[in-house]
């Protein structure tokens, strides 16, 4: 997602990411080892597509999706106000438990200026509705990543058993609001909650990161509750997305670690339940579009995503 828009303030310039220490385990105790073993037999720093995959999937349901280059998502229903609901679930580990995944921005937005562009309240202050997204320089829209991502996972997710919505599915012309997406994962009673992104940063600029939110207690917004659990669920996440793509952490946003925390996102302080962002590459950068426009890496993605949700459900 672009650092322009309604859950995005322009964040402020960090240095760049040094060599990752010991304090890097104590911040993901266990989560990121998987990065440390990367950098120690051969990761290239900022280079985070030279060690694609060196780590297996430990998930009995990855092998059964496809990865192929072409595979794009399905055509969209008819127009809906309501989220996506997932088909029967599978019995499985996750059985009983609801997963909610938030596709960035929707397909349809460029198309509706006007009512993206309308003030929600999002607890603390008013900022817009939605924004289109970013996109790669060859026209790879952030809107059509997040949901071939979405798919990939609430496939992934079903097979585990859990019961999958989606806050979009292209099914409607445009949003959901940024409010709304996080009242539809209130409303599910979520046992966890991942939005999906892609960043729109400058060249050069390369990595993951995974956005976890902050101590807010003003207005509306009260993310004391979640805050604990939602940092749980970012850690699994951020370790399992570095064993299964071996894409790197930021090297423009945070200390190195992959994990940033933000008080200023409407989608993560209207929480009531776990969540957090994931921002799986920079559209800007030459390197990550290769990444983020190969159907295979998205594959490894949404694998790497859904075992850590996985693993935050089973503790």
């Amino acid at each position: 997602m672009s650092y322009v828009g309604p859950d995005f303030e322009p964040p402020q310039p960090r240095r760049r990411r040094g060599p990752l220490t010991v304090a890097l385990a104590a911040l993901v105790p266990g989560a990121l080892l998987g990065w440390l073993v990367y950098e120690t037999v051969g990761g290239s720093g900022d280079d985070g597509g030279s060690g694609r995959a060196s780590v297996r999937s430990s998930s009995p349901a990855a092998s059964s999706v496809p990865s192929d280059d072409a595979k794009e998502p399905s055509a969209s229903p008819e127009p809906t106000a309501t989220p996506s609901a997932s088909a029967p679930a599978a019995s499985g580990p996750l059985k009983g438990k609801v997963v909610v995944i938030d596709p960035g921005h929707n397909p349809g937005n460029f198309q509706h200026a006007s009512e993206i562009n309308r003030q929600v309240n999002i607890g603390t202050n008013s900022k817009e509705c939605d924004t289109t997204g970013t996109s790669t320089n060859d026209g790879y829209t952030e809107a059509k990543f997040t949901l071939d991502v979405a798919h990939r996972m609430r496939t992934l997710l079903q097979e585990q058993g859990a019961t999958v919505k989606l806050t979009q599915d292209g099914d409607r012309p445009f949003g959901p609001c940024v409010d709304e997406r996080a009242r539809i994962g209130n409303q599910a009673k979520a046992d966890a909650v991942v939005s999906i992104h892609a960043d729109g940063s400058v060249a050069g600029n390369r990595g993951f990161h995974v956005i976890l939110p902050g101590a807010v207690h003003a207005g509306a917004a009260d993310t004391r509750a979640i805050v604990g659990p939602s940092r749980d669920l970012g850690e699994r996440v951020a370790g399992r997305f570095v064993a299964v793509t071996g894409s790197a952490p930021s090297n423009y946003i945070g200390d190195g670690g992959g994990l940033v925390t933000r008080k200023d996102l409407g989608g993560l302080n209207l929480s009531t339940v776990p969540k957090v962002f994931i921002e799986c590459g920079n559209m800007r950068d030459s390197k990550d579009a290769a990444l983020l426009t190969s159907g295979a890496w998205r594959q490894k993605a949404a694998q790497g995503i859904s075992e850590g949700i996985v693993s935050f459900l089973r503790g």
